[in-house]
């Protein structure tokens, strides 16, 4: 545990001795705030249901740049043997650089915080009907695994090569992927080349229903359970690509 914490502290000063984690927060900031003030003037209505629905798209590419650099820089840079030989755990260092990465992207969604809380109190007066915070916190608590989701695929394929463009391709392709396989629609596709009896199993594999579910503002233990195990099983593998490697 003490040498997840060693790593972990150093992944959050490489990000904060570089551009990046800068960069993350302002843009992400910036494209969150825009989308979610244009959705309230248009619909006139306190709510950020719209802006939610947006998030897993945001997240799709924003996450994959993130965590493109955690294992291919390593390798480029010839620190990734180095780090190897220390007296660490293969699963230690991957956990310390997936905690590092939820940090910062943890420290990005309370950050955005301030624009519900303020277009909250603008619209007081103007809308229709005030923001239902049970929902709103409900739903940044589903972006929270989210991204962890996110993470824990780019983790993966950050570690299996050393470029990072092949590694943000191959995580954004994957996290797609494991969003639209639980949509309405594709299910219905499949149902036409699969049994439909596939169908539910589809649905709760994708990523998608489980943060809608979230969103809604009730914490289901199943939801939970789907994320950690999700992370958990993308980060095992990260942690075997690893420790073949020490070998």
């Amino acid at each position: 545990m003490r040498s997840t914490v060693a790593i972990t502290k150093k992944e959050i000063l490489a990000y904060i001795n570089s551009p990046i984690a800068y960069v993350f927060v302002i843009i992400f900031l910036g494209l969150c705030g825009v989308l979610f003030v244009n959705n309230l003037f248009l619909i006139n209505q306190a709510d950020m249901r719209g802006y939610f629905a947006l998030l897993p798209i945001i997240f799709l590419f924003f996450i994959p740049a993130l965590t493109m650099r955690l294992w291919a820089e390593e390798k480029k840079l010839g620190t990734f043997e180095l780090l190897l030989t220390l007296p660490v755990q293969s699963h230690e260092a991957v956990l310390g650089k997936f905690f590092a990465s939820l940090l910062l992207v943890i420290t990005a969604l309370v950050l955005s915080l301030p624009i519900p809380i303020g277009i909250s109190m603008f619209l007081v007066a103007e809308a229709s009907s005030g923001l239902d915070w049970g929902a709103v916190m409900g739903s940044y608590i589903g972006s929270v695994f989210l991204a962890a989701a996110y993470l824990s695929i780019g983790i993966f394929f950050s570690s299996l090569t050393e470029n990072q463009i092949i590694a943000f391709i191959l995580a954004v392709f994957v996290s797609a992927l494991a969003i639209l396989i639980g949509e309405p629609t594709i299910i219905g596709a499949m149902d036409y080349i699969l049994p439909e009896s596939l169908g539910p199993i589809f649905e709760y594999v994708g990523l998608r229903g489980h943060f809608d579910s979230i969103a809604r503002g009730v914490l289901d233990s199943r939801d939970v359970l789907y994320y950690i195990s999700f992370s958990f099983f993308f980060l095992m593998l990260t942690g075997m690509i690893v420790e073949h490697r020490r070998k």
